[in-house]
């Protein structure tokens, strides 16, 4: 059963993978690079700052870098866990799929982009989500593309995107409903 999962996990990949062209290949070397949604981040504090004010902006950066921290180090433990190679580092692979990505990494099971893009929309968009009602669309839509990239630039299966996505959403959530109770308690008191 396994096997037959990661048959058509390893299918979907190279589907996928190869819808890519040269021409698009920067834009999603960009979009999947740790750095290129920094002012997106920016604008989503401002904006819990805005409704929020200072004190809880302050409770939101460290929640926020505790999980980050939280889904990034949980999926390294499922990296050094599953040690399920990378397709880009599998060789019967390498000659039937585009590899653009800068480098490769050991393991891929699974992505910490999606985990980490994941656990941000969910979280920034629901505590939002009283003001600005379909900016949680826009945040997973956004999750979705970057994690999306991951397949694109040849370093991630589908199934480690998935299941990268849905870590990534319970861990937001769990931080969603940490925060709501640490403003009730700490901010609003």
């Amino acid at each position: 059963m396994i096997e037959k999962l990661l048959e058509y996990d390893t299918k979907l990949f190279l589907f996928l993978n190869n819808l890519g062209s040269p021409i698009w290949d920067n834009l999603w070397l960009v979009i999947t690079h740790e750095v290129t949604f920094v002012p997106l981040y920016a604008i989503l504090l401002f904006l819990l700052y805005k409704k929020f004010g200072l004190k809880a902006l302050l409770v939101f950066i460290v929640l926020v870098a505790l999980m980050i921290t939280f889904t990034d180090q949980i999926t390294n433990v499922f990296k050094r866990g599953f040690q399920r190679p990378r397709p880009c580092g599998e060789a019967n692979l390498i000659d039937q799929m585009r590899f653009i990505a800068v480098r490769c990494g050991k393991y891929g099971f699974f992505s910490g982009h999606a985990s980490n893009s994941m656990a941000a929309a969910v979280f920034a968009g629901l505590m939002l989500r009283p003001y600005y009602k379909n900016l949680i669309f826009i945040l997973l839509f956004w999750s979705a593309i970057v994690a999306y990239s991951r397949i694109y630039v040849g370093v991630h299966y589908p199934l480690d995107i998935v299941c990268g996505l849905t870590f990534g959403a319970i861990g937001g959530f769990l931080f969603y409903k940490l925060g709501k109770y640490l403003l009730k308690r700490f901010v609003s008191a």
